[in-house]
């Protein structure tokens, strides 16, 4: 497996050993399976770095970003990062669920890296590649430390999430607000429940994800949407985005933005089988509409945006999906760089400046 670059000296022995068939990591502490987590199989390891660059030229709108997972339990038929798995040397469909790495020393590690003098207070992004607060995070807890160190060194921070779990941290996330500028994002792209849980089984329902919005507007902190990926002639029709777009605003969302779904490798091979099983009579149009490449034709995504300008419209949220675009071309969210980031999910959306750090803090940066 390619994880020479998470290899640590201090682990030059395995606490427990790899479970059968799984080859010695490098970096590898131990495997862990838990019963509340059917089928799945956490591989605890220290990782070598916590921050990761963004190239230069993308258009994201930050420059860094942490990801304390790899693979992910909300198990999105859809997943862009699903084909990250491979470079693991896992496969993009059921090991993107069920095989979890866990950078369990992350928060120690970023604590380290943001203390250096080099570091220049830059946003970082968390959910940019698998979720934070997907539900292993309820098990190990990563979230508050990292939090802590972002937080304690000045920096600026988003995350993005399906995960409910987030209100665990609601507390912190709020006290953290008041040092440093915060961004969040959840995405929410459909109501229904039955299709919710066939194509997105591990996440939280759609019905908890706009109670998940309510808790964090309470809590003081901004809160933008995206409804991604809207699903061509499954959840991107006029009538569902003007039901989902008065359900956003009811939940107190301070922006919106509507990203259709792309399909690149890895994703594309896993979601279309779950069409075959699921919608056989769609997966001919799914054909034709992604036969050319992973994005839907311009003129099919330009009809989307004008259905989701009107619903804005009607929602009276018109312009609230332009918050924060990206670095290069003026646009670009994670996997999307012609989308936009709803306001409230970008700390660099907010007119907020942070807090004068402690003494203690400067001598540390």
């Amino acid at each position: 497996m390619r994880w020479d670059g998470q290899r640590t000296d201090a682990l030059a022995e395995v606490a427990e050993p790899a479970l059968p068939g799984m080859p010695l990591l490098p970096g590898f502490v131990r495997s862990v399976r838990a019963p509340e987590f059917q089928g799945v199989t956490f591989h605890e390891v220290h990782a070598k770095t916590a921050l990761n660059k963004v190239p230069g030229g993308s258009a994201m709108p930050f420059g860094w970003t942490v990801n304390p997972y790899r693979g992910c339990t909300h198990a999105c038929g859809y997943c862009f990062a699903r084909n990250t798995h491979t470079y693991l040397d896992f496969d993009a469909g059921k090991d993107f669920d069920n095989e979890i790495v866990v950078k369990t020393n992350v928060a120690a590690v970023l604590r380290s890296e943001l203390a250096k003098p080099r570091w220049q207070r830059e946003h970082v992004a968390l959910g940019t590649n698998t979720d934070p607060y997907q539900r292993a995070e309820g098990r190990y807890r990563l979230m508050p430390g990292i939090i802590d160190a972002l937080a304690g060194s000045g920096t600026p921070f988003s995350i993005l999430t399906k995960g409910t779990v987030l209100g665990r941290d609601l507390e912190q996330l709020a006290a953290a607000a008041e040092k440093v500028p915060v961004g969040i994002g959840i995405s929410l792209a459909l109501l229904n429940p039955g299709l919710q849980a066939s194509l997105e089984p591990g996440t939280p329902s759609p019905r908890a994800r706009l109670g998940l919005i309510r808790r964090v507007r309470d809590a003081g902190l901004p809160c933008g949407v995206f409804m991604a990926p809207l699903l061509p002639e499954l959840t991107d029709s006029t009538e569902q985005i003007t039901e989902l777009l008065a359900a956003l605003v009811e939940a107190g969302a301070t922006g919106v933005s509507g990203i259709p779904l792309h399909l690149r490798p890895g994703a594309k091979e896993w979601f279309m089988s779950w069409l075959a099983r699921e919608r056989p009579e769609l997966v001919a149009v799914y054909e034709r509409l992604y036969g050319a490449g992973a994005y839907l034709p311009r003129g099919y995504r330009d009809r989307v945006a004008e259905r989701i300008r009107a619903a804005q419209v009607a929602a009276g949220m018109e312009g609230f999906d332009a918050g924060m675009r990206g670095r290069g071309t003026g646009r670009g969210v994670p996997g999307d760089q012609d989308a936009s980031f709803p306001a409230g999910s970008s700390p660099r959306s907010q007119r907020h400046q942070p807090s004068a750090p402690e003494p203690e803090q400067l001598r540390l940066l």
